[in-house]
């Protein structure tokens, strides 16, 4: 049985996505060449695990043989909240103030693999949250549900770039979607108020220099060049997300109940610095602050702590 565009909508919609999008299955080429370059310069810094599988980001067939669409949806996080500007405390990025979006979006793609099987049991299906070898920011760009920034960020004209991204590999055939025109024009507000210059011209991010990257997925050190520059940033940034115009003028609250909490808005630098393991484990087991491990946590701390005495 054929599964329309439309079937796949209503089922996405009835799981509170908020982008859906359809594009055809085919080979990335000119965006694994762009991809390669950019790991030629070491701009991946710690992310290793985006030099292995290239021949799985080119081509989704390498996932899923036989694959012929991909979907990509978008799922808003956004929630207004003020920090306190207090420097004993520790800035996190918005996505993070709340449950880890991995367990919430697993859920639902688990729900919508169900779905698209009740309307026929011989869909096949890979599904993936930035957890697996694909372009989830290129699929969401072909797919129409918006257009990278030059903060290689994806933008949409409905919920500006506050939303997670999940790729949907299937071998049905859907009407595949035009993509929208990069409206990001002569705008520089997000390599202008990038204070470590880790958007190194427009659509590049050096992960060497950016403070997510350095605040997250960096095991080392943090670079003595960058003191004085985290602006308050405990784990994560949101610095190039908040000066985009295109933020400011689409960018809604979520619906999500699960991103409504703020729990994690800020954190106390002096009592990160004296948690324990467990003590981490019991209050970030379902953040995604445990990606940053309490040793990650501790040297965050310690850094801004230091900064502060500049």
């Amino acid at each position: 049985m054929l599964i329309s565009n439309e079937d796949v909508i209503k089922i996405a919609k009835s799981l509170e996505f908020d982008l859906i999008g359809f594009a055809v299955a085919e080979p990335l080429d000119e965006e694994v060449r762009r991809l390669k370059t950019w790991l030629s310069k070491g701009y991946n810094h710690a992310m290793d695990y985006m030099e292995r599988n290239i021949e799985k980001r080119e081509d989704v067939t390498k996932i899923l043989d036989g694959a012929k669409s991909v979907i990509s949806l978008g799922l808003n996080y956004y929630k207004n909240g003020e920090y306190s500007g207090d420097p004993a405390f520790g800035k996190v990025s918005r996505y993070a103030w709340g449950t880890d979006y991995h367990f919430v979006i697993w859920k639902k793609l688990e729900e919508f693999s169900e779905e698209l099987k009740k309307l026929n049991p011989e869909v096949q299906i890979a599904s993936y949250v930035d957890t697996g070898p694909v372009m989830d920011k290129v699929w969401a760009v072909r797919a129409g549900n918006g257009w990278l920034g030059k903060h290689t960020n994806v933008i949409s004209r409905e919920i500006g770039s506050w939303f997670f991204i999940a790729t949907i590999i299937t071998d049905m055939e859907f009407e595949p979607a035009i993509p929208q025109t990069d409206l990001c024009g002569s705008c520089t507000a997000c390599l202008d108020a990038c204070p470590t210059g880790a958007l190194v011209e427009e659509y590049v991010l050096d992960a060497s220099k950016c403070i997510s990257n350095l605040t997250i997925e960096n095991r080392g050190e943090i670079p003595a060049e960058f003191k004085g520059k985290f602006d308050g940033w405990i784990f994560g940034c949101d610095i190039c997300q908040d000066v985009c115009p295109w933020n400011n003028k689409f960018g809604r609250e979520t619906a999500s109940a699960e991103f409504q909490d703020s729990t994690n808005i800020e954190l106390n630098l002096e009592d990160v610095t004296q948690m324990t393991n467990s003590e981490f484990r019991k209050e970030y087991i379902s953040s995604p602050i445990n990606r940053a491990r309490l040793k990650g946590m501790k040297r965050n701390a310690e850094f801004l702590r230091n900064s502060n005495k500049v």
